[in-house]
């Protein structure tokens, strides 16, 4: 093993990095420890709160449970990377702002990529779904009425790209 740790390659946001991670070091404090990625919130470091949420090749996951060193050529967009190059935000991101959907906020950055997770996976066709398969996300403003109709917002509008 690397005196510096072991070496992975991952597309972060669209960049590729190589990196060299201890075995120890979980995808969450890589993101935001290294790479100064901090959007992307530690909130319960157990995987039951969601504040983590990030997207791993377009599938939604707890970043403090997946260690970094199994993440290898991965792809990870966290909310730094949803926006246009453009600046233009994510259909999900200005269907937060329109709904007010959030509160104190800290939640914001894992209940949206958990968003943009469930509408590319599809599964969700009205309202009572999206809370379900939102569940993993915890907000303790309870701004939940205007999450859900931020999402079903961009799920009628068909903008889950």
């Amino acid at each position: 093993m690397p005196a510096g740790g072991i070496p992975i390659t991952l597309t972060i946001n669209g960049t590729q990095r190589q990196l060299a991670v201890q075995p120890w070091t979980t995808l969450l404090d890589l993101l935001r420890e290294e790479m100064q990625l901090t959007g992307t919130k530690k909130g319960c470091d157990h995987g039951q709160c969601g504040a983590c949420t990030v997207l791993l090749d377009g599938q939604r996951i707890n970043s403090c449970l997946a260690l970094a060193v199994t993440k290898d050529g991965a792809e990870i967009t966290t909310i730094e990377g949803l926006a246009g190059a453009d600046g233009n935000l994510h259909p999900v991101q200005e269907a937060f702002v329109e709904h007010d959907a959030f509160q104190c906020g800290y939640c914001t950055p894992g209940q949206i990529c958990s968003a943009v997770g469930l509408l590319r996976e599809g599964h969700a066709q009205n309202a009572d779904e999206i809370r379900e398969l939102m569940s993993g996300n915890i907000c303790r403003c309870g701004a939940y009425p205007n999450i859900v109709a931020a999402i079903e917002q961009v799920r009628q509008d068909g903008g889950a790209a």
